[in-house]
Protein backbone atom coordinates (compact mmCIF):
# COMPACT_ATOMS: atom_id res chain seq x y z
CA UNK A 1 0.00 0.00 0.00
CA UNK A 2 1.33 3.42 -0.94
CA UNK A 3 1.04 5.90 1.87
CA UNK A 4 1.46 9.66 1.89
CA UNK A 5 2.15 11.67 5.04
CA UNK A 6 1.12 15.32 4.74
CA UNK A 7 0.15 18.27 6.93
CA UNK A 8 -3.55 18.61 7.63
CA UNK A 9 -5.29 21.59 6.08
CA UNK A 10 -8.74 23.11 6.41
CA UNK A 11 -9.97 20.64 3.78
CA UNK A 12 -9.07 17.74 6.09
CA UNK A 13 -10.89 18.95 9.20
CA UNK A 14 -14.12 17.09 8.48
CA UNK A 15 -12.55 13.61 8.26
CA UNK A 16 -9.79 14.32 10.80
CA UNK A 17 -12.42 15.17 13.41
CA UNK A 18 -13.94 11.73 12.90
CA UNK A 19 -10.56 10.10 13.57
CA UNK A 20 -10.16 12.07 16.79
CA UNK A 21 -13.56 10.71 17.85
CA UNK A 22 -12.45 7.17 16.97
CA UNK A 23 -9.32 7.57 19.11
CA UNK A 24 -11.19 8.90 22.14
CA UNK A 25 -13.94 6.32 21.70
CA UNK A 26 -11.41 3.49 21.66
CA UNK A 27 -9.72 4.72 24.84
CA UNK A 28 -13.08 5.16 26.59
CA UNK A 29 -14.23 1.70 25.51
CA UNK A 30 -11.06 0.00 26.72
CA UNK A 31 -10.82 1.74 30.11
CA UNK A 32 -14.57 1.74 30.73
CA UNK A 33 -14.59 5.34 31.94
CA UNK A 34 -16.08 8.32 30.07
CA UNK A 35 -12.79 10.27 30.23
CA UNK A 36 -13.53 12.73 27.42
CA UNK A 37 -16.25 15.20 26.50
CA UNK A 38 -16.14 14.66 22.74
CA UNK A 39 -18.32 16.73 20.45
CA UNK A 40 -17.57 16.27 16.75
CA UNK A 41 -18.59 19.76 15.62
CA UNK A 42 -16.68 21.46 18.44
CA UNK A 43 -13.62 19.29 17.75
CA UNK A 44 -13.68 20.22 14.07
CA UNK A 45 -13.99 23.90 14.97
CA UNK A 46 -11.08 23.73 17.45
CA UNK A 47 -8.98 21.81 14.94
CA UNK A 48 -9.63 24.32 12.17
CA UNK A 49 -8.79 27.27 14.41
CA UNK A 50 -5.69 25.62 15.93
CA UNK A 51 -4.29 24.62 12.54
CA UNK A 52 -4.81 28.13 11.16
CA UNK A 53 -3.07 29.70 14.18
CA UNK A 54 -0.30 27.07 14.16
CA UNK A 55 -0.99 26.19 17.80
CA UNK A 56 -1.51 22.55 16.80
CA UNK A 57 0.07 20.65 13.95
CA UNK A 58 -1.50 17.53 12.49
CA UNK A 59 0.01 15.16 9.96
CA UNK A 60 -2.17 12.64 8.17
CA UNK A 61 -1.35 9.22 6.78
CA UNK A 62 -3.39 8.89 3.62
CA UNK A 63 -3.77 5.87 1.36
CA UNK A 64 -3.72 6.10 -2.42
CA UNK A 65 -7.50 5.96 -2.44
CA UNK A 66 -7.58 9.11 -0.32
CA UNK A 67 -8.79 7.62 2.96
CA UNK A 68 -7.04 8.87 6.09
CA UNK A 69 -5.61 5.86 7.92
CA UNK A 70 -4.10 7.67 10.88
CA UNK A 71 -2.75 10.95 12.24
CA UNK A 72 -0.32 12.47 14.67
CA UNK A 73 -0.92 15.73 16.50
CA UNK A 74 1.88 17.97 17.76
CA UNK A 75 2.10 21.05 19.96
CA UNK A 76 5.07 23.25 20.70
CA UNK A 77 5.99 23.85 24.33
CA UNK A 78 8.81 25.48 26.24
CA UNK A 79 10.46 24.40 29.46
CA UNK A 80 13.74 25.00 31.22
CA UNK A 81 14.21 21.30 31.95
CA UNK A 82 13.88 20.59 28.22
CA UNK A 83 16.51 23.22 27.39
CA UNK A 84 14.03 25.35 25.48
CA UNK A 85 11.42 24.53 22.86
CA UNK A 86 10.14 20.98 22.58
CA UNK A 87 7.23 19.13 21.07
CA UNK A 88 4.39 17.27 22.70
CA UNK A 89 2.43 14.51 20.98
CA UNK A 90 -1.10 14.84 22.38
CA UNK A 91 -2.57 12.35 19.91
CA UNK A 92 -1.33 9.56 17.68
CA UNK A 93 -3.87 7.23 16.13
CA UNK A 94 -3.97 4.59 13.43
CA UNK A 95 -7.27 2.98 12.56
CA UNK A 96 -7.30 -0.57 14.00
CA UNK A 97 -7.57 -2.34 10.65
CA UNK A 98 -4.34 -0.64 9.50
CA UNK A 99 -2.18 -1.26 12.56
CA UNK A 100 1.02 -3.31 12.35
CA UNK A 101 1.73 -1.84 8.90
CA UNK A 102 4.34 0.68 10.13
CA UNK A 103 1.95 3.62 9.70
CA UNK A 104 2.44 4.79 13.28
CA UNK A 105 6.19 4.51 12.84
CA UNK A 106 6.07 6.64 9.69
CA UNK A 107 3.92 9.27 11.42
CA UNK A 108 6.32 9.40 14.35
CA UNK A 109 9.34 9.64 12.04
CA UNK A 110 7.67 12.53 10.25
CA UNK A 111 7.03 14.21 13.60
CA UNK A 112 10.72 13.86 14.54
CA UNK A 113 11.82 15.56 11.31
CA UNK A 114 9.21 18.29 11.75
CA UNK A 115 10.32 18.93 15.33
CA UNK A 116 13.98 19.07 14.36
CA UNK A 117 13.14 21.58 11.61
CA UNK A 118 11.53 23.82 14.26
CA UNK A 119 14.49 23.55 16.62
CA UNK A 120 12.77 21.39 19.20
CA UNK A 121 15.08 19.68 21.66
CA UNK A 122 12.86 16.62 22.16
CA UNK A 123 9.41 15.12 21.74
CA UNK A 124 7.29 14.02 24.69
CA UNK A 125 4.20 11.85 24.79
CA UNK A 126 1.83 10.62 27.47
CA UNK A 127 0.37 7.18 26.88
CA UNK A 128 -3.26 6.29 27.47
CA UNK A 129 -3.89 4.46 30.76
CA UNK A 130 -1.70 1.46 31.53
CA UNK A 131 -1.86 -1.51 31.69
CA UNK A 132 -4.71 -1.27 29.16
CA UNK A 133 -2.40 0.26 26.59
CA UNK A 134 0.85 -1.65 27.19
CA UNK A 135 1.17 -2.18 23.41
CA UNK A 136 1.16 1.59 22.94
CA UNK A 137 3.98 1.97 25.46
CA UNK A 138 5.94 -0.82 23.77
CA UNK A 139 5.52 0.93 20.39
CA UNK A 140 6.93 4.20 21.72
CA UNK A 141 9.85 2.41 23.38
CA UNK A 142 10.66 0.56 20.12
CA UNK A 143 10.70 3.95 18.39
CA UNK A 144 13.32 5.31 20.79
CA UNK A 145 11.21 7.17 23.35
CA UNK A 146 12.28 6.51 26.93
CA UNK A 147 10.22 6.53 30.11
CA UNK A 148 11.24 9.56 32.13
CA UNK A 149 9.01 8.96 35.12
CA UNK A 150 5.94 10.63 36.48
CA UNK A 151 2.31 10.46 35.52
CA UNK A 152 0.06 12.83 33.66
CA UNK A 153 -2.14 14.85 36.00
CA UNK A 154 -4.75 17.47 35.15
CA UNK A 155 -7.38 19.71 36.67
CA UNK A 156 -10.29 21.08 34.69
CA UNK A 157 -10.54 24.88 34.71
Amino acid sequence: MNLRIHPASGDDVFEAGILVGELLGEITSVIGVPAFNFNLDETRSRLSESLAQERYFMFLARADAGRILGFIGLCESYALYAEGRFGTIPELYVRPEYRSRRIGQRLLTHAKFFGASRGWKCLEVTTPPLPHFDKTLAFYEREGLAITGGRKLKIML
